[in-house]
């Protein structure tokens, strides 16, 4: 049975003025969240800048989430390292505060061998006892997560239960799961493939595109799965412009940006994100406009 089904928010992490998180702000969006139909919450991932927070702030984070949610949507936290040593532990705890699942990003800078993935993923299993979803975004990383590598873990360990695809390589995705069947549950982790990793036995998308557009995010995924597949590739291509704006600079800058032109108040970005450029705020809020939400 998969963690969760449809559309799950890649949460950002507010922060106030002077950068502290703000955890009544993350209370109001995730109240927002789940009252436009998102599927699940997905705290301290990429989009939350897992990367800028502290250990103490992230497990903080992911606590407060766990917490506030309270079992109403599941609630999977980032806890991935390129030290396997920190993922271990950040993912025991993650399991003690309440949380329902694990997002175990590849090792980044390391650009680890597909042996080296195996053992990194089998330890972080032997030492857990919620499902893993591990995110393949070698983009990000520099280190791909193969197809032959995915099916592998899906048979040999016991917690390894989806992969949130954002390598943009349909071929390869598709390739995933050829090999690994019903044994993986498949996520898009680009919200322009939604409809196309869908169309190959996925069971949803872990989205950025859900902080500014939740419920036209659970819409594309909640009309394919009601077999209306028309209406759900029209409600993809319809939000393509829009999509294409929030990564035209890198994640989590435009969504941040986005956020903060509708009122929402997020708050800055830390270092090294820096704000937006001005013309790509100026893209991205004719975008925002054209697509309704601004």
């Amino acid at each position: 049975m998969a963690i969760f089904k449809g559309a799950g928010v890649a949460i950002v992490t507010p922060m106030h003025a002077d950068e502290s998180v703000n955890y009544a702000k993350l209370h109001e969006l995730i109240e927002e969240q789940i009252a436009a139909g998102t599927d699940a919450v997905i705290i301290c991932g990429t989009t939350g800048e897992s990367a800028c927070l502290t250990v103490e702030e992230h497990l903080k984070v992911i606590g407060e989430c766990v917490r506030f949610v309270d079992h109403r949507i599941p609630v999977i936290a980032g806890t991935g390292s390129n030290c396997t040593q920190d993922a271990v532990l950040m993912s025991k705890e993650a399991e003690q505060m309440g949380a329902d699942g694990l997002l175990l990003v590849t090792p980044y800078y390391n650009k680890a061998t597909q042996k080296g993935l195996i053992e990194h993923y089998t330890r972080i299993s032997e030492d857990v006892n919620i499902p893993m979803i591990l995110y393949n975004v070698p983009s990000r990383t520099g280190c791909n997560l193969l197809p032959e590598t995915i099916a592998y873990l899906a048979e040999h360990t016991e917690h390894v239960r989806a992969v949130k695809e954002a390598s943009g390589n349909i071929s390869q995705i598709a390739k995933v799961k050829a090999l690994a069947g019903d044994a993986i549950d498949l996520y898009s982790g680009n919200d322009d493939q939604i409809v196309p990793i869908l169309s190959l036995g996925g069971v949803g998308v872990i989205s950025v595109l859900s902080n500014v557009a939740p419920r036209q995010t659970h819409e594309i995924c909640q009309a394919w799965f009601d077999g209306d597949t028309a209406r759900s590739a029209r409600l993809q291509l319809e939000a393509l412009d829009l999509i294409g704006s929030l990564f035209c600079e890198v994640n989590p800058i435009p969504v941040k940006t986005a956020m903060n032109l509708m009122g929402k108040e997020v708050g800055p970005l830390r270092l090294p994100m820096s704000e937006m450029e001005a013309k790509n705020v100026e893209r991205l809020r004719k975008s925002m406009q054209d697509y309704g939400i601004l």
